[in-house]
């Protein structure tokens, strides 16, 4: 006859023991709270830092176009202003190139008035347009705008036009 391995009966009873530990009951929600409240922080920071990122990225990049933008409209009027023509017909982009000859272009800007100083404005990405405080030779002041495109090879801002 076999018989059957002891297994002891839990005593019964008010503030019995059981025989492994039980898990602890308070604090519970403190500790899950303290939990969620941490994860919460750090996806935030995580999520803030690359927002952080992105904003700077773009501000350098905002900058870095900026700066493209004022040299080539910069080049553009110091070749107009040293009557460099051909200079400055080549640093047209291609859409103007291709409304005017260099002979139409030298002709056209010699009998315009002549730009003698001028300040740059901030560079707008949407409308790929800068404005342009211009003085003109017989002391004249005039608010312009330049037109700029980007060469497609180069990728380089060319100036389409200076005008009202």
């Amino acid at each position: 006859m076999t018989t059957a391995p002891h297994v002891p009966v839990p005593p019964q009873g008010p503030g019995v023991q059981p025989p492994f530990p039980a898990p602890p009951v308070e604090g519970k929600g403190k500790r899950l709270g303290w939990g969620l409240g941490i994860g919460a922080g750090v996806l935030v920071l995580v999520c803030g830092g690359g927002l952080a990122a992105l904003i700077g990225l773009g501000t350098s990049i905002s900058g870095a176009l900026d700066e493209q933008a004022h040299a080539a409209v910069d080049d553009y009027l110091n070749a107009l202003r040293g009557e460099r023509f051909d200079q400055a017909y080549g640093l047209l982009c291609e859409q103007a190139r291709r409304r005017e000859t260099a002979s139409e272009f030298r002709t056209r800007v010699a009998a315009e008035e002549r730009i003698t100083d001028w300040k740059l404005g901030r560079f707008s990405t949407v409308s790929m347009t800068m404005p342009v405080t211009a003085t003109l030779e017989d002391g004249q002041v005039e608010q312009l705008r330049a037109s700029l495109d980007q060469n497609q090879s180069t990728g380089q801002f060319e100036v389409c036009e200076v005008g009202e």
